[in-house]
């Protein structure tokens, strides 16, 4: 049964270092197009703390959105090349790779038929919704991408309030991909997130984890993360498709 309200203090595991995952595939690091990075300078130090943390490939994700953040694939794109020259002249040996976290407002649907969208992997495709309620359109969006060849991948599922235990169900069984955030787990966003990233997690759920890193306040916290049960878990579920990207 999901218990998304109480939580206990839990005794904390021995780390256990992302480097068993190799690959991160939620980030926002290409420089000044989104409220990730703002400039080049933090990018690389944002990817040095991440080969740090045992991550061997980032694959990052800015945003797209209709309104807010107008990034075409071109915009996104140049900006991965100017990352890769940056890190080859400071000899930092990390391989990034970019898609993009899609943001499914009130136009998306038309896209689909006209876009050529950036993917991950074996053609997944991140995608998010608003914090508010889901486009009524969600389950048609859904089926439309899957008939045109994508893997559709749900970005932090754990974060909607108003998705409940059969609306996770009914996105598994339509062959979405759930995509929890390791900063649930320490309660980073609210208790109630973390409980409901964690009953994903036991459920089986859960296909990719993801940093989501914005910038290097977050990235202090990631080592929390390390120690906690629901990672170990997750880990160990054999459940993860990050290691084979």
């Amino acid at each position: 049964m999901f218990n998304w309200f109480s939580k206990k203090k839990e005794a904390e595991l021995a780390p256990l270092d992302f480097s068993t995952l190799k690959t991160d595939i939620h980030s926002h690091f290409i420089p000044g197009i989104d409220d990730g990075s703002a400039d080049m300078e933090t990018t690389i130090n944002l990817l040095q703390e991440m080969k740090k943390l045992g991550f061997s490939k980032v694959i990052t994700s800015p945003h797209v959105m209709s309104d807010l953040y107008k990034n075409s694939s071109e915009v996104i794109l140049k900006g991965l090349e100017n990352i890769r020259a940056e890190l080859k002249e400071k000899r930092i040996n990390i391989e990034i790779e970019t898609a993009a976290e899609y943001y499914l407002d009130y136009d998306f649907k038309e896209k689909i038929d006209e876009e050529h969208f950036l993917t991950f992997g074996s053609n997944y495709l991140l995608v998010e919704l608003s914090f508010v309620e889901a486009p009524k359109s969600f389950f048609e969006i859904i089926f439309k991408l899957q008939l045109a060849g994508y893997k559709v991948v749900l970005a932090h599922p754990e974060r909607y309030s108003y998705f409940h235990k059969k609306d996770y169900e009914d996105l598994v069984n339509r062959g979405v991909f759930l995509q929890i955030n390791w900063l649930s787990l320490i309660g980073y966003y609210s208790l109630e997130v973390q409980s409901k990233a964690e009953d994903l997690i036991y459920k089986d759920m859960v296909s990719f984890v993801g940093t989501d890193c914005h910038n290097l306040s977050q990235m202090k916290l990631y080592r929390q993360c390390q120690t906690k049960r629901a990672w170990h878990h997750l880990y160990n579920s054999g459940k993860l498709l990050n290691q084979t990207l």
